[in-house]
């Protein structure tokens, strides 16, 4: 029986993966016509008659044929997309509505439909008529699937869009819908957010934008409030690396629109799963109130665009949505870390976000040997040329983790593409580093089984990326390395132990890596606090290796592997060598022994 919920929430997951996969590429063409709407309808900020005409061919055509020929390429690249934007255009002429639902369903179709006449007759095509063959087998394809599309899949997906848009005025009229929010906010931490936002909510709340200019469910997973909420509970009430973090955390949420950053702030505390329902469930109460809503989809979810696609006499009612999501959360969360009295309070974010992520690999049925069988140090990374994040869409948090790690490349002076793709997208390349979630790894790998891997549990804040860029550092000098004298050795061995550092001439501790930022940054905020705490004078930094400064007075703290470079750089100061730039316990011992030197 537990088998069998494992697979059909695996299916689950799939299929709302492909929904969004759709959708989240074209966000950009949603927002150009909720842009065109909000500036230039009648009762727009700036009325346009000639210019708002675009409003209805774009929702019409433009957006369900984008929608195809996305997901006909899902299924067949270039081909599939030809053949599913028109077969989309069938249901589109025979129906009286916008066809998002249809074109999800004809895209994939044509796409699939291609593929398999592809993979029947390709070998049986004589040299010569390739061209031919393609071209009208292409155009039969589409001709067939488009007339199926006017007369049977148009009306039914008419009828079934009625029937869905009546559900959801009946549930608003009953003012129920901020019960949603039970299942919205879990779906959104187990990364189901994409999924539910593009994959449900906007088709819906599209169709509803047509008929009445704006719609509540847009702001339904893009309220940003109840993310902010918990990221200021943890900053106020939070303890060791969680506390330090969550301060920058709330800008690249509330701001930047990444909601996954405070994903792993609620799973290491499973009881903030009732902070993130309370906000939701009381921001969409707080919407459906006032009578908030987008005039299109607000993506990323961040409180800028959620703004912008705001009608101009509805800004009060979705400002306060947000604040009161944000404060109810704020209370809920605050109360159940006051309360918390359990011995791994204290733990590093990254030990929480281990162990949830190996709970979850264990939910999903996957074997942990795949995940560990992704750990950079069973990646070939000399014979890599690109590295390639993979996630559902291609987007989000993953376009964010490939600037990190290119901004790190780039400072470390390793010149190699970094790019970011939907997993559906991948090439199958023995010189690729795919660079992937570990509940996604399975999939990434059936797409490009020649290419490396590494997974992560967090795109944005992985101390996996120093670790890839200081290996292809210095890939070519390993064998040497591991050749080193005895002496040599002894010396790395019994070098940079807490206990033979003089604290008491230490004015400066330095935490230094090769780019100065990530884990390394995480590590000082987390130590500053402690001293300021304590009340001790101490100026705590971070920096990248090669711009380390000779200092007696200085304590450097770095990882192991990374000392013999440090001490180069700055051979008179002390050091102290970490395996994890998150580990509390070593820098609560250093503020002790300070306290009492001092």
């Amino acid at each position: 029986m537990a088998q069998g919920n494992k697979g059909i929430k695996a299916k689950v997951q799939q299929l709302g993966s492909s929904l969004s996969s759709m959708v989240m590429p074209n966000i950009g063409a949603f927002i150009a016509w909720g842009v065109i709407t909000a500036l230039f309808i009648p009762d727009g900020f700036l009325p346009n008659e000639q210019l708002a005409s675009m409003n209805e061919p774009m929702i019409t055509y433009l957006l369900p044929l984008l929608i195809g020929y996305t997901g006909g390429s899902m299924i067949h690249e270039q081909r599939g997309a030809v053949v599913g934007a028109i077969a989309t255009m069938g249901v589109i002429v025979g129906s009286d509505v916008p066809m998002f639902i249809g074109a999800m369903m004809m895209g994939p179709l044509g796409g699939w439909c291609v593929k398999k006449f592809d993979e029947r007759f390709s070998d049986k095509i004589r040299a010569g008529f390739e061209m031919l063959v393609n071209n009208f087998s292409s155009g039969l394809i589409g001709f067939a699937l488009a007339i199926i599309g006017y007369f049977a899949v148009g009306p039914i997906v008419s009828a079934l869009t009625e029937w869905l848009g009546l559900g959801v005025a009946a549930i608003i009229k009953a003012s129920l819908l901020p019960l949603a929010n039970i299942f919205i906010e879990p779906a959104k931490i187990l990364f189901l957010n994409n999924a539910i936002n593009h994959g449900i909510l906007t088709p819906l709340g599209t169709e509803q934008s047509i008929s009445t200019g704006k719609s509540i469910l847009f702001l339904l997973e893009a309220n940003p409030g109840p993310g902010l909420g918990v990221l200021l509970a943890f900053t106020l009430f939070g303890k060791g690396s969680a506390k330090a973090s969550a301060p920058g955390a709330i800008l690249i949420q509330f701001v930047g629109g990444i909601h996954e950053i405070y994903f792993p702030y609620v799973m290491m505390k499973p009881l903030m799963f009732l902070a993130v329902i309370a906000g939701g469930m009381s921001g969409t109460f707080t919407f459906q109130l006032l009578d908030a809503g987008l005039r299109a989809a607000a993506s990323p979810g961040s409180i800028i665009a959620v703004l912008g696609m705001t009608p101009p006499n509805r800004y009060v009612a979705v400002i306060a949505g947000v604040v009161v999501a944000a404060v109810v959360s704020f209370l809920v969360g605050m109360v159940i870390l006051k309360s918390d009295r359990s011995e791994t309070s204290d733990e590093d974010l990254a030990a929480q976000q281990a162990a949830v992520q190996s709970a979850k690999q264990e939910s999903k049925g996957q074997d942990t040997a795949t995940t560990e069988s992704a750990n950079v140090e069973n990646a070939e990374l000399r014979k890599v040329d690109q590295v390639v994040f993979a996630c559902d869409a291609g987007m989000g948090s993953s376009a964010m983790g490939a600037s990190v790690l290119r901004k790190k490349m780039q400072e470390a002076g390793i010149d190699m593409p970094v790019s970011n793709a939907s997993i559906s997208k991948l090439q199958d390349d023995a010189n690729t580093l795919v660079i992937t979630q570990t509940e996604l790894h399975d999939r990434a790998v059936k797409k490009a089984p020649s290419a490396e891997f590494v997974s992560v549990e967090n795109f944005m804040n992985s101390p996996r990326y120093d670790e890839i860029v200081e290996r292809m550092k210095n890939e070519t000098n390993q064998a040497a390395d591991k050749e080193n004298t005895p002496e040599d050795t002894n010396k790395a061995e019994n070098t940079g132990e807490i206990e033979d550092v003089t604290l008491a001439k230490v004015e400066h501790i330095i935490f230094a890596c090769d780019a100065g930022m990530g884990s390394s940054a995480m590590g000082a905020s987390v130590l500053r606090n402690m001293m300021k705490k304590a009340d001790l004078d101490v100026d705590v930094t971070n920096l990248a290796i090669n711009r380390l400064e000779d200092d007696a007075k200085a304590l450097i703290i770095t990882q192991k592997e990374l000392y013999d470079r440090a001490e180069q750089k700055a051979p008179s100061a002390q050091f102290m060598t970490v395996d994890n730039f998150m580990d509390t316990e070593v820098y609560e011992e250093i503020v002790e022994r300070m306290k009492k030197q001092s």
